[in-house]
């Protein structure tokens, strides 16, 4: 890729951050890192990119910005920008600390000097604590918006939130839905109250909200309507953001939150049944698309403000989910994960890849508890008595159903997103500017991107290349042979039982056998049939004897 070098050949928002000290909250979160070096890479004129950096498990704030930029992510950035270290500063700091846990010589720095604010960082569990949660995700959003208040040449500051912040909603405008209490209020009710009351008395607090996630993002909102009067402020609402689809590598990842945890989880043959309803709209957005948008929305919020843009309130908000012409259900998500993990396994894999998803809370109960917990325990058993290494398979599928749940209430429903001021920040751009920050979904090729990520999982998370799939390919059909043999074992098994049962009961009746017997050859013909099936696909691309 080559920079631009001069003022002609730079787009409208290469110029609006060149000379620019930005301040980013969040900058070592998924969504941070490829933010701090997408700015850096395409505005390489950026004065500075302020990090506020908290120290974690003892590992220094300078020691943690070494480690995440000797990422795979920041590769391209070292090319096209050598001195690209010179213009990341690191402030210790803490978020969910009164005045960030900055330091007031660091504090001074930042209003004297920063010009645009990303406050990105935020507590991403479902299950958090109340108070941990309202710590980072309301007071961190009040303490800096009043920091920015003081910022003499702020051009705009904005607010990362998720497009299910006001999930109580069936459809959700891009605008402000009232609170049920003010982020003071709860500010104030988490540090007066015992932290034992808090917890006994989550529930009631959070009324009809499924988790503290998405009620303290809600409330933080309000928090950005009250500390943000004035300012030229921006609501971001991201839906659910996934791995990267080009830019800058194919599939990148970090984590295995939400559904790209789902996805390795199967990746994994671990994860067998979901509660999910497969009809539902799965509303996934690319991190490296998403940042494109949180890119172009500063650079129209300050476009907004200084045109004194008719008829503009702020915040100004902007919903980012996937659905801008043809909806993707999780049904069609989890048929293309298979099918492309079918064409590149994991040499990691416990077992052969299937998946059964259902809306219905008792069958997938049901189904987890033979799919998961029987077979979970039966290998934790037999590692205690064969193996010297303990497995523990069991503490892995509580975390899974620990998992299903905090995530059934946004697998199970519809929302009906309004993008109307996205799609017109979206017309706005240049063409320049869409070819660098590009986030239409569009027409967007679901097929290509789940091709490149099933290749991101692979590398990033399991941690291998390409050159282990055609042994990994033998492995999984090795996997799914033997899962045939043991299903038409075990259904052979249960149809003879079935039959002496009835055949006790109901003396004389000779036939039941022969027919309990003529079924079971006939499931055995019909199972063998399909696993041909799927065996001449491995086929295709390697040999198997």
């Amino acid at each position: 890729m080559r920079l631009p070098n001069i003022d002609e050949e730079k787009s409208e928002i290469q110029r609006f951050y060149d000379g620019q000290t930005v301040l980013i909250t969040g900058g070592t979160g998924f969504l941070g890192k490829v933010l701090v070096q997408k700015l850096l890479r395409e505005c390489p004129d950026i004065e500075a990119v302020y990090l506020i950096i908290r120290m974690k498990k003892d590992v220094e704030c300078e020691d943690r910005i070494k480690k995440i930029l000797d990422e795979p992510l920041f590769d391209e950035l070292k090319r096209v920008l050598p001195n690209y270290r010179e213009k990341i500063v690191v402030l210790a700091g803490d978020c969910s600390l009164p005045n960030l846990g900055l330091s007031p010589k660091d504090i001074e720095t930042v209003k004297s000097k920063v010009s645009i604010v990303f406050n990105g960082a935020a507590t991403v569990r479902f299950d958090e604590d109340l108070k941990k949660a309202v710590c980072i995700n309301v007071r961190g959003t009040r303490e800096i918006f009043k920091l920015a208040a003081k910022m003499p040449h702020l051009k705009a500051v904005v607010h990362v939130s998720t497009a299910y912040s006001n999930c109580l909603q069936s459809k959700i405008a891009e605008k402000l839905y009232a609170s049920p209490m003010t982020g003071d209020e709860l500010i104030e009710y988490v540090h007066a109250a015992d932290e034992n009351k808090i917890n006994i008395n989550t529930k009631k607090v959070l009324g009809d909200f499924p988790n503290t996630y998405a009620f303290t993002k809600q409330v933080a909102e309000q928090v950005v309507q009250q500390y943000g009067q004035g300012l030229p402020c921006g609501i971001f609402r991201p839906a659910v953001v996934i791995s990267s689809y080009t830019d800058p590598v194919r599939g990148w990842v970090d984590n295995v939150f939400g559904a790209t945890g789902a996805m390795v989880g199967g990746g994994a043959g671990l994860v067998r049944t979901l509660y999910v309803d497969p009809e539902c709209t799965a509303e996934l957005v690319p991190v490296d698309l998403t940042v494109n948008a949180l890119i172009s929305t500063a650079w129209d919020v300050a476009r907004s403000k200084s045109t004194a843009e008719p008829n503009v309130e702020y915040p100004k908000i902007y919903n980012y989910a996937s659905t801008w012409d043809e909806p993707l259900t999780w049904g069609k998500y989890m048929d293309l994960a298979f099918k492309y993990g079918n064409m590149k396994p994991s040499k990691k894999a416990f077992w052969c890849y299937s998946l059964t998803c259902t809306k219905f809370y008792w069958m997938y109960y049901i189904l987890s508890f033979f799919l998961h917990s029987v077979p979970g325990a039966t290998v934790d058993f037999a590692a205690k008595i064969f193996s010297p290494q303990k497995i523990q398979l069991m503490r892995i599928y509580k975390r899974i159903h620990k998992f299903a749940d905090v995530t059934a209430f946004f697998a199970t429903r519809k929302w009906d997103f309004d993008l109307s001021n996205t799609k017109a920040l979206w017309s706005r751009l240049s063409e320049q500017d869409r070819r660098m920050f590009g986030f239409s979904m569009y027409k967007f090729d679901w097929e290509d991107y789940m091709n490149n990520c099933v290749d991101g999982m692979r590398l990033y998370i399991f941690k291998e290349g390409p050159e282990t799939i055609p042994d990994a390919k033998k492995r999984m059909a090795r996997y799914l042979l033997k899962f045939h043999k043991f299903h038409f074992i075990i259904s052979l098994f249960l149809f003879i039982i079935f039959a002496f049962r009835f055949q006790m009961i109901h003396n004389g009746v000779k036939a039941t056998f022969l027919s309990a017997l003529t079924a079971a050859i006939y499931y055995f013909v019909t199972t063998s049939v399909m696993f041909q099936s799927q065996l001449s696909r491995f086929r295709e691309s390697i040999s198997i004897r």
